[in-house]
């Protein structure tokens, strides 16, 4: 069974180190309302991380 993420929002933020805490606190709250939380590095600026909202 394949499962479909579509992505709602994408944004560029500031890198930080406990900006994946937050992800994983939306994370653990919110997967009940079939969301779920990215957090990436941009692949163009190593001082940019990605923060991306999906459903599932």
């Amino acid at each position: 069974m394949e499962q479909k993420m579509e992505v709602l929002s994408k944004v560029t933020v500031d890198r930080t180190s406990d900006l994946y805490k937050i992800v994983d606190s939306l994370n653990r709250t919110l997967k009940e309302q079939d969301l779920m939380f990215g957090l990436a590095l941009d692949q163009k600026n190593d001082k940019k991380m990605v923060f991306t909202i999906y459903r599932t």
